[in-house]
C-alpha cells in the first residue's frame, strides 16, 4: 500500500466570488515526481502557494505527511514549511548582496544554525563549490537556479516543490536543472513541478492539468 505524502481533498480558493480554484483534489505518493500544469489563469500558482504552505484554501483539507495544515495557523504553517519543504522559485529570490554560499545559508538560519561548511557541500552537490563566493549579479540565470536548489536542498526536506524552475533558463541549463532534479527523485523525495512546458512535465510520473481552477485530466506519463 503506497504511502500518501499529500492529500488535497475538495480544495476550494475563493476571492470574492471568483473561485481561483474549484473542488481539486488529488494525492502525491511519498517519492512520487508529479507535475502541474495548465494554461495562464489555470490556478497553478495558487496550487502552489497552498500546497507550500504560502496560503490556506477557503474550503476542503490539505494533508501534508498525516498532519491537516489546511488548519494550521500562519505561524505553525511557516514551521511546516520550513522543516517539510524546499522551495524552488523561477525568479530565484536570492538576496543581491549575499555571496551564493550565505544565500544557502539563510534557509540554515531560520531552520536552525547557519553551518557554511554544510551549505559549501550543497553548492558542491550542484555543481557550483568553486562559485561559492559569487554575487547573484556574477553568476548566471542556470547558476542562480542552481543556488536556489542548494538552498531548497540544505535543510533536507521531503518535498521538493519547483515553480517553473527553468522557466528563464537556455536549453542547456535546463537540462542540468532537470538532471538534479532527477537525482534528488531517484534518492526517494518527493518531486511536484509546477509548469507549463510539456518537455519538464513529461519527466513525472504522473501529471495533473488545470483548467479554469478544476482538475481537467489526471493522466500518467
Amino acid at each position: 500500500m503506497p504511502q500518501m505524502l499529500l492529500e488535497l481533498k475538495g480544495i476550494t480558493k475563493s476571492y470574492g466570488s471568483l473561485d481561483a480554484l474549484h473542488d481539486v483534489s488529488f494525492d502525491v505518493e511519498k517519492g512520487e515526481w508529479l507535475a502541474i500544469m495548465g494554461p495562464s489563469g489555470s490556478g497553478k500558482t495558487t496550487m502552489m502557494n497552498i500546497i507550500g504552505c504560502m496560503d490556506k484554501p477557503s474550503k476542503g483539507s490539505v494533508v501534508l505527511d498525516g498532519r491537516d495544515i489546511s488548519r494550521e495557523s500562519a505561524r505553525s504553517l511557516t514551521d511546516i514549511r520550513r522543516d517539510t519543504i524546499g522551495l524552488v522559485f523561477q525568479q530565484f529570490h536570492l538576496i543581491s548582496y549575499l555571496t551564493a554560499v550565505e544565500n544557502v545559508m539563510v534557509a540554515q538560519y531560520y531552520h536552525s544554525l547557519p553551518d557554511e561548511a554544510e551549505a559549501t557541500l550543497a553548492l558542491e552537490r550542484v555543481g557550483l563549490a568553486k562559485r561559492a563566493r559569487h554575487l547573484p549579479s556574477q553568476l548566471s540565470g542556470g547558476e542562480q537556479q542552481r543556488v536556489c536548489i542548494a538552498r531548497a536542498l540544505i535543510n533536507r526536506p521531503q518535498l521538493i516543490l519547483a515553480d517553473e524552475p527553468t522557466g528563464n533558463l537556455d536549453e542547456a541549463n535546463e537540462g542540468k536543472v532537470l538532471e538534479l532534479l532527477r537525482e534528488l527523485h531517484q534518492e526517494g523525495r518527493t518531486v511536484i513541478v509546477v509548469t507549463h512546458d510539456p518537455e519538464v512535465a513529461e519527466q513525472a510520473r504522473r501529471t495533473v492539468v488545470l483548467e479554469h481552477g478544476r482538475v481537467h485530466t489526471i493522466r500518467e506519463n
